[in-house]
């Protein structure tokens, strides 16, 4: 799995979504089956900018079959429906340490 961190250098939430379409094109390139995208909680205790915007274009990328899945942190987990099918899509998610640990922070794409 390839991890990207979304929220280095605290850009503005439109560069960090640039920066998941580069990522996820690339991780598809070279066919790479999961992208852990950190992209942090936000300082309000809601969740921040970077991590809706995020959140709201994988929904699209998904709804128009671009990517297969994708598991907010907090459902990264086999107690989850949503972790669950993750891993029925690509096992190898379950060795990444955030892997069962509930991470609002973070978000798994399956390609």
């Amino acid at each position: 799995m390839m991890t990207v961190n979304l929220k280095d250098g605290m850009p503005p939430a439109k560069v960090a979504v640039h920066r998941m379409f580069s990522a996820l094109a690339l991780a598809h390139k070279t066919h790479i089956s999961a992208v852990k995208l950190i992209h942090g909680y936000g300082s309000t205790g809601k969740g921040g900018k970077i991590r809706g915007a995020v959140r709201r274009e994988l929904r699209e990328m998904k709804a128009a079959g671009k990517i297969r899945e994708f598991v907010p942190g907090e459902a990264f987990s086999p107690f989850e429906p949503e972790g669950l099918h993750a891993v029925t899509l690509c096992f190898e998610i379950t060795c990444d340490e955030d892997y069962q640990k509930c991470n609002p922070g973070i978000t798994v794409v399956i390609l």
